[in-house]
């Protein structure tokens, strides 16, 4: 399921040069995507998390709801290990960066289809890198997406109704949990993570 008509086109031709697998459904965007594996009860779903309307991560959660055995391997530009520990906390089966081979998504399709995970390799990396460290609070993460609109802390204050102060103490949690110099650091570092979209 994927946005992209190339992206799709590319992936059912590869697909479909496999002697035993075949693409049985396409979606635009996770709203049909979910609607379709309700209807097709694919062996296995490869999923984008930015899609357009229901975004992956809502469209994993629903497949997830009405068939928690499903096989869901996301392929997804983005490596950021706070989305990566979100989807797989959501039961994606594997997780894989767009970049990856054709072998590597045949592969990782047939271990799905048994059961077993992949994780690309720079993503392991990733999460290896940053295994144990603070997670922002929703919170923390609502004030720092406004701080990367540009907001000063009071206007960051009076849009989440809340004190200018607290604002001050959320932005000082955030820096420390990123280990950022300033504000602009850590929105660039919360990007590169995953915790809030580019």
């Amino acid at each position: 399921m994927d946005d992209h008509p190339m992206m799709r086109d590319g992936l059912r031709s590869t697909i479909e040069l496999e002697n035993d697998m075949s693409v049985i459904g396409e979606a635009v965007d996770g709203a049909q995507a979910i609607e379709m594996y309700a209807a097709l009860r694919p062996d296995v779903t490869l999923l984008d998390l930015q899609m357009p309307n229901v975004d992956g991560l809502q469209a994993l959660t629903a497949i997830r709801k009405s068939q928690p055995n499903a096989s869901v391997v996301v392929f997804t530009i983005y490596p950021g290990d706070a989305r990566v520990t979100q989807a797989l906390t959501l039961g994606a089966t594997s997780y894989l960066l767009k970049s990856a081979s054709s072998e590597e998504i045949i592969g990782a399709i047939r271990k799905a289809a048994s059961g077993r995970q992949v994780i690309a390799s720079e993503i392991s990396s990733e999460l290896a890198n940053y295994h144990g460290s603070a997670v922002l609070t929703v919170r923390e993460l609502n004030v720092l997406r406004l701080a990367k609109e540009g907001m000063s802390n009071r206007l960051i204050a009076e849009s989440l109704f809340i004190a200018e102060d607290t604002v001050k103490s959320h932005m000082k949690s955030i820096l420390a949990k990123l280990g950022a110099s300033d504000r602009t650091h850590a929105v660039t570092i919360a990007e590169r993570r995953g915790f809030i979209d580019p």
